[in-house]
This record gives C-alpha cells, structure tokens and sequence, in this order.
C-alpha cells in the first residue's frame, strides 16, 4: 500500500516559487471567469512508470502556479474541477490521497494567498468528504472570506447533474410551500439555486490531457463559454499553457446565438 505520510515527507511543495512578474502576450480582454478540468494526471505519472498518485502530486503544485499567473494576469475567478462525485469509483488508496492534498496544498499556500487578497470557495457537496479534508477547505474558505481579489473556486465532489436535480428541488419545494410563483422560474431565477449563483458564469473553459469531453463539469454554466481543449497534460501545464489558452479565447468572437 502506497504510504501517504511518508509520500508527503519525500515531496515537500516548494514554499518559495518565484512569483511571475509578467506574461507576454496577453493584452487585451482577459476572461474574467476561467474554468480548468484539471485532467491527466494518471497519466502523466503512468507514462514514468510512477504511482498514480505521483502524479496527483504533481498536480497540486501546478495548481499553485496557475492560481498564480491567473491571478497576475487579471483574471477574476478561477474555478478547478478537483474531484468529481464520479471520482469516489477510483481505488479507495487514490480516493484516500486525493482526499489528503487540500491539507497539504492549503498548509503552505494559504498564506501567500491571503497575503495577494484570494479568496477561496469551495463548490460540491462537503457532507460526503472526509471531515479533515472539509476542515482545511473550510479554514481557507474562513480565513479568506473578507478577500476582495481573485476568487480561487474548488469544486469538490462536485457533478453538475447533481447540482441541477437539487435546485430543481428546491425550487419544487419553495413552489409548493407558496414561496415562489412558478411563472416566476426564469434563467436568472435558476440560477440562484446553483451552487455558483454568486458567481460569474466561465468565459472560458480550458479542459487538458486531450479528452473532448465535459465530464458533468457546470452544464449549465457553461452554455456560452469558449471551449478549449489542449493535449498537454495537468502536471505539464505551465503558466505560457494558460497564456496560449487565453489568447486562443482573444481571437474568439461570443455571439451568445447572434450573428
């Protein structure tokens, strides 16, 4: 069995990544709300002949990087897809690291990101969640709340069909206990039955590793993002990676349905 403690004590996070201090080439429009599927690490790890969870590990530290360079380059809210509700099929020893990394990615990078003004949200349903990979989530989510800058969004345990069948129900429920007209149930109104109602919809939805695919990921936030699908997968996505990305969304036009 694959020793996580031990794994944690051999692969430190660097605590002391230069911060970037410009990136070329993305004058213009910046999209305010970016949304990244964070896929491939399996893979990456796999084609080194390493542990799975090698690579999950290298993951999380280019989490740190890209919430960095999302966050000097102007965007407003970044949203990672961090585990799925689907995820939980995987083997419980991978199940149990990834359950691990929000204490140890939050432990050393939430003071940099309260000293740059992020806040951190977490998005999914935390009653399924190990309690301590709730507490360090939460902490983060508390010790930021008053931050004004860029939003740093996890959806854990998240999946977007979920999401929907339960505003569904609680719009049925507010109906049904003559709180909501039903001719009142608009797009703007189902919105705010969304685990993202306080939240811009994604610009751009930025999906790694090559697979063309949603993944139960914001279906209904995303009905006018800009896709963009790259092969490279999570653990080599660099900062120069989100910057190809966003200027790929630059030379975009979004007709939402128009001409």
């Amino acid at each position: 069995m694959f020793k996580l403690i031990s794994f944690f004590k051999r692969n430190k996070v660097e605590k002391n990544v230069p911060p970037i201090s410009q990136l070329n080439g993305v004058d213009g429009v910046i999209p305010e709300h970016v949304a990244i599927i964070m896929d491939g690490n399996g893979r990456w790890a796999q084609k080194r002949n390493l542990p799975r969870v090698k690579g999950h590990y290298e993951g999380m530290k280019v989490v740190r990087k890209i919430a960095r360079a999302a966050n000097n380059i102007g965007v407003k809210t970044l949203t990672l897809y961090a585990f799925s509700t689907e995820n939980w099929k995987r083997p419980r020893t991978e199940v149990e690291f990834l359950m691990k990394l929000p204490q140890e990615f939050l432990g050393t990078f939430l003071p940099e990101l309260i000293e740059e003004n992020v806040q951190v949200r977490l998005t999914g349903n935390k009653e399924q969640l190990p309690s301590y990979t709730t507490e360090a989530v939460l902490k983060a989510v508390e010790e930021t709340k008053n931050n004004t800058g860029m939003i740093l969004n996890f959806a854990l345990n998240y999946g977007s069909r979920d999401e929907i069948i339960s505003a569904v129900k609680k719009i049925s429920s507010d109906v049904s206990d003559n709180k909501l007209n039903k001719e009142e149930i608009n797009e703007e109104l189902f919105k705010r039955y969304l685990m993202t109602s306080d939240v811009k919809d994604p610009d751009l939805l930025i999906r790694t590793s090559g697979e063309l695919r949603i993944s139960n990921f914001m279906l209904w936030q995303i009905a006018y993002s800009e896709l963009y699908f790259t092969d490279v997968l999570w653990p080599d996505f660099t900062e120069e990676s989100l910057v190809e990305a966003v200027k790929e969304y630059q030379n975009r036009a979004r007709r939402y349905g128009g001409i």
